[in-house]
């Protein structure tokens, strides 16, 4: 563990250039020990939250560290959005606009969470009237499971991080992914429930099975790729729901990409269940998450409310306003290809 005696105090800049910046350097040192006991080095995965101060500054700074220094290597994030129903401090929008910016420019992949979502699956679909922090962290960690088992199991068509990208991005810019899982029931309803493929395929275009507050049905699929898992799960199962999902929804996939859907399957089983699924779109919708964070920047900058704790760290107003202009330039990305 790395760790200092100070916190970042919900506060990008003091992640990004004051607190954050005194470990980063021990940070990168204890990861060169690891990455020189790879054979083969893929990539590296950062999970963090965008809402707080050191997961948006100091995980950001990280990331692009990591680019510098590993070039040509993936880097993939999980990344947890703030939501203006579950809000914890009133500077979210700051930090997340900030690293909306950094993760545009270094991130390969970004796996986008919120609070949100997460929220409202575990109250409506879990049945969970008071969730705690780790009953979220469970629901992440099955979809981080679901993303990265081709990488750790063999199987039919595997699939690593780079083939993930290289299949999901057509443009560098647009890599903010969209993930669902599926099977999700409460404990009581899980005796009962019947797994097939195109029962678990239904559930993962299911908006209430999504890991982000975006409505897939709103936007249009550029990419797609379904990971399964379990025993008995045929290939040609699979291959056939996903060929349905695109002929059934076809006014929301994008013409111009045709067969934009990948597969892989692995017969090891999740340890909670005996089928499962993993869903991840690269979806227009995403869009939405970027609109609403600004949408609330903006109510603080025009006013500017609370910059003098970030102008204290050092920081300066123009760094604001570039990375504005940049969510505003990603925003009008996403919706030239709705």
């Amino acid at each position: 563990f790395i760790f200092g005696s100070s916190g970042a105090g919900n506060n990008w800049a003091k992640g990004y250039y004051t607190e954050g910046a005194e470990l980063v350097d021990q940070i990168l040192d204890q990861l060169r020990h690891e990455t020189e006991a790879c054979d083969n080095l893929q990539g590296f995965q950062l999970v963090h939250s965008l809402g707080g101060g050191t997961g948006s500054g100091l995980g950001t700074l990280l990331l692009g560290k990591l680019r510098e220094e590993y070039p040509d290597r993936m880097l993939a994030t999980y990344s947890i959005l703030p939501s203006p129903k579950v809000s914890e401090t009133v500077v979210e929008p700051y930090n997340a606009v900030l690293s909306f910016h950094q993760l545009t420019e270094n991130a390969d992949l970004v796996f986008n969470f919120d609070n949100e979502a997460l929220y409202d699956i575990l109250n409506k679909t879990l049945k969970k009237p008071n969730p705690t922090y780790p009953d979220l962290n469970n629901l992440i960690a099955k979809v981080m499971s679901g993303i990265t088992t081709p990488l750790r199991f063999p199987g039919q068509l595997n699939s690593d991080l780079r083939k993930l990208a290289t299949n999901l991005i057509p443009f560098p810019r647009l890599h903010f992914l969209t993930t669902s899982y599926a099977p999700l029931a409460s404990a009581s309803a899980q005796s009962y429930q019947k797994l097939s493929v195109p029962d678990l395929t239904q559930q993962l275009l299911d908006p209430g099975h999504a890991m982000a507050a975006s409505d897939i049905r709103s936007g249009k699929f550029l990419t797609a790729a379904a990971y399964f898992r379990g025993e008995n799960v045929s290939s040609r199962a699979v291959e056939e729901a996903m060929l349905g999902i695109q002929q059934k929804n076809s006014e929301h996939f994008v013409e111009w990409i045709p067969n934009c859907t990948q597969t892989a399957l692995t017969s090891v089983p999740a340890a909670d269940s005996p089928m499962s699924a993993t869903f991840i779109s690269n979806n227009t919708c995403v869009q939405d998450l970027f609109r609403r964070t600004h949408a609330q920047f903006s109510g603080l900058f025009r006013r500017k409310a609370f910059l003098h704790w970030y102008t204290g760290e050092g920081m300066d107003e123009m760094e604001m306003t570039e990375a504005e202009s940049n969510v505003i330039d990603l925003v009008a990305e996403y919706q030239q290809y709705q």
